[in-house]
């Protein structure tokens, strides 16, 4: 199965229609009430709440505000998590589902508020969220998952019509729910933080974190931030004082989107948990067209075969979408996120010996809802006041149940199967010479494992297989010409330099 010869453009449509930002480095030492490490949608709803609280804030990232994970997203803010809300009724308890429920739809109900007082035109639309199935045997999953949510307090309904081509067995069906342009509302807020006195500084990678009574930063330039308080909003922990890796899963998914005629276009937000995951949305584009979403082939990172994972991808949309197929261009990219063991994102403390230092991760896909919930959770943390019902909830302190002994047991297979299983191959290829122009592969030379990646003209690069966070082989992404660590998630460019977490450090030449 190929990907057709219709023009691509592999650009986020987030990343490709706004502008590039352009913050300064760090240069220096400084001092601020807290540090936010990472200027995603956690860091930056983080900073604007603790800045609009009264707090000299500083935003340090590593690249570019909101052009990492929050940049390559797809946008659907809702409660409504797939299937999520029966399974955390089965394993936390009805209260938990309750209060998951309370925590997600007020950050919903959040970023509308801070769009209308802000002014911020985010493309921000009311519409209803469902999780649907064409199989009918699985039909009692999804009046399951109708039954729970509302249980939990969502306004979710069972229904077996949709305003889909294509009929389903059945779906739940949430309202009240928002998508919009995420880059466009962070760029917003991030103007509107600096205009406060927010700091912003782009290209400066944190490489060193002490905590005590206060934390100290080290950044790869050699500029320091001393400060009373830390976040950790890096999607992956760069700093992981509490083994938080052990109980993470990274994954990513892919992303097609086309312009078609906007009566072809879904107006809701649609997700199926069949076929490896199916997430259906459409956004404003030009007069008479909308902007189809398309999001799919879970797998976990440096797992190959992307290529064909987006043939398959692009195939059930041109089969199900009228006009898809028949698009001017099509824009292609992949987001990614991790899995915590219990299903619940990690916010608070990040550590028991800490009472400076905070974190936000694990948001299972879901980063919109609970990128917002966690800075609006962090603010009530250091600010101070009231904190909210579910503080509890998402605190990265909490203990693993013994009913996650299975679950825990099974991440770290996955990472064991990696970090030792790669190694016991002589090479993925049996020479550079094997490596095809514009390709890479993992060819032991020397007795040493080398991330070979030869370009279109020929000229090769070789780099230490060995990620820079724990040490695992990265594997080559054939689509988007990345090194990737299957064990944490950690992509490199091809001349080694970092381009996702949790590594801080490029990958060696050799």
């Amino acid at each position: 199965m190929a990907l057709t010869q219709r023009p691509t453009v592999d650009e986020s449509y987030w990343m490709a229609t706004t502008a590039a930002t352009d913050h300064p480095p760090l240069r220096s030492q400084t001092t601020a009430d807290v540090a936010v490490i990472g200027g995603g949608i956690a860091g930056l709803v983080t900073a604007w709440e603790l800045r609009r609280a009264g707090l000299d804030v500083v935003v340090l990232e590593a690249d570019r505000i909101a052009s990492g994970v929050t940049g390559y997203t797809t946008a659907k803010l809702t409660s409504l998590h797939g299937l999520h809300y029966a399974q955390l009724e089965a394993r936390h308890g009805g209260e938990s589902a309750a209060l998951y429920a309370l925590s997600q739809q007020d950050a919903v109900e959040h970023v509308a508020a801070l769009c209308a007082e802000l002014g911020i035109d985010a493309d921000l639309e009311r519409v209803p969220a469902f999780t649907f199935v064409e199989d009918p045997k699985r039909v009692d999953e999804v009046r399951a998952e109708a039954d729970t949510a509302r249980r939990a307090g969502l306004e979710a309904t069972f229904v077996t019509d949709t305003e889909l081509p294509f009929p389903v067995a059945g779906a739940v069906r949430v309202e009240g729910q928002l998508q919009f342009h995420p880059r466009t509302f962070l760029l917003g807020l991030a103007e509107r933080f600096v205009r406060a006195g927010g700091r912003i500084h782009e290209r400066t990678r944190v490489t060193g974190l002490r905590d005590g009574r206060r934390c100290h930063l080290t950044t790869e330039s050699g500029a320091t931030v001393d400060a009373s308080d830390t976040v950790i909003a890096t999607h992956y922990p760069v700093f992981d004082r509490t083994l938080l890796f052990t109980r993470l899963r990274p994954r990513r998914e892919l992303v097609l989107a086309a312009p078609v005629p906007t009566a072809d276009a879904p107006e809701g937000m649609y997700l199926s948990p069949e076929s490896g995951t199916r997430s259906l949305r459409s956004a404003p584009y030009d007069e008479g067209r909308r902007l189809v979403i398309l999001t799919g082939e879970s797998f976990e990172p440096g797992a190959g075969g992307v290529r064909e994972r987006y043939a398959r991808l692009e195939a059930w949309a041109d089969e199900r979408i009228a006009g898809f197929a028949a698009a001017e261009k099509t824009y292609r990219w992949a987001a990614q996120d991790n899995d915590s063991h219990d299903h619940l994102p990690y916010v608070g403390h990040a550590h028991p010996g800490t009472q400076h230092l905070y974190v936000a991760t694990g948001f299972g896909g879901w980063g919109m809802s609970n990128g917002v919930m966690a800075g609006r959770l962090l603010m009530a943390h250091i600010a101070g006041g009231p904190r909210p019902p579910w503080t509890e909830l998402y605190d990265p302190r909490r203990l693993p149940a013994v009913r996650d002994t299975a679950e825990l047991a099974t991440f770290q297979a996955g990472v064991a199967k990696h970090f030792v299983g790669d190694r016991l191959h002589t090479s993925h290829v049996d020479s550079v010479e094997e490596v095809a122009p514009g390709s890479g592969a993992v060819v032991r030379v020397g007795g040493k494992h080398c991330a070979v990646y030869r370009d279109a003209s020929g000229e090769v690069r070789s780099l230490s297989a060995r990620c820079t966070h724990l040490g695992c082989l990265v594997q080559f992404n054939d689509a988007e010409r990345t090194w990737e660590c299957p064990c944490h998630g950690s992509r490199f460019a091809t001349d080694g330099s970092v381009l996702h977490g949790p590594a801080t450090r490029p990958l060696e030449e050799l």
